[in-house]
């Protein structure tokens, strides 16, 4: 396969490409007032899936009949699939179509990527690790993570 690359002008080189991908896909979760943070990294996104990690976060979290968790959910077809199954006390809230700047967990990417961000890994286990040990790390830099993603106008929690 032959691809287009940057060159001087006048120029045309082509440089031959093998594009081979494969793909471990991060789940994050976050309370923007204490900065605590819950991630999982599968290798599929879809309703199976995101069923899995549903029932991980509530349990880690405790949520249930007498501990509400209200979690904020883009307009993914995983997450209003009609296979979706919302474990108790862990209630989803549509936002807004195309608006990923009012969902404080899309300020976690910048974040979790700050460990694979231009580098190479030999293997996809590797890829892993450094990906593993970036969201463990975050979940130490309460912080930081709040002030990624507390937003002046987000709902406090009465202490």
């Amino acid at each position: 396969m032959l691809r287009r690359v940057w060159a001087k002008r006048g120029e045309r080189p082509l440089v031959v490409v093998e594009p081979r991908y494969q793909w471990r896909w991060l789940y994050g979760f976050v309370q923007p007032q204490t900065g605590r943070t819950h991630f999982a990294l599968h290798s599929k996104v879809n309703t199976d899936t995101f069923n899995q990690v549903l029932g991980q976060f509530a349990a880690a979290v405790g949520a249930g009949p007498y501990h509400r968790i209200v979690l904020m959910v883009d307009g993914a077809g995983w997450h209003r699939s009609k296979g979706l199954v919302v474990p108790e006390g862990l209630h989803l809230v549509a936002m807004p179509a195309y608006s990923p700047e009012l969902q404080p967990a899309e300020r976690l990417w910048p974040l979790s990527n700050e460990s694979v961000a231009n580098r190479h890994f030999a293997t996809l286990a590797d890829l892993e690790a450094a990906q593993q040990a970036r969201c463990q790390a975050l979940g130490q830099m309460v912080e930081v993570v709040r002030s990624y993603t507390l937003f002046d106008w987000w709902p406090r929690i009465a202490k």
